[in-house]
């Protein structure tokens, strides 16, 4: 079992920068690939930005490409997404997901997420 809780978040300008933190307990993340997801206010959930087990290749949505950055450590068991030139349309639940495949089974944990709202 992987309990994930991400922090960081609050009120930023639009134009400016926060991270986000995600942090796990219970198992190494090291095997899993690592995704932020959002969800903003009657919308679907949406897929951010992942990164891969090693930490090797990140790939994002083209809403946030060139803006956000994932980067992790295995050794501290963290997850951060790097947020710069946020817009307004940024503003959003923002939830960590680790998954693996073992054994032809999916494994998926989840945060309980945290509010990230851009003022204009």
């Amino acid at each position: 079992q992987v309990r994930l809780v991400e922090s960081g978040g609050g009120v930023v300008q639009a134009g400016g920068s926060t991270r986000l933190s995600c942090a796990a307990s219970g198992r190494t993340l090291s095997t899993y690939s690592m995704t932020w997801y959002r969800q903003a206010p009657g919308k679907e959930r949406e897929l951010v930005g992942a990164i891969t087990s090693a930490g090797g290749t990140t790939n994002y949505a083209d809403s946030v490409k060139g803006r956000f950055t994932i980067s992790r450590d295995n050794a501290k068991n963290t997850v951060d997404l790097q947020m710069n030139s946020l817009k307004p349309e940024d503003t959003a639940v923002y939830y960590c997901n680790a998954q693996r495949w073992r054994g032809g089974i999916r494994y998926d944990y989840w945060g309980q997420g945290t509010q990230v709202t851009v003022s204009s």
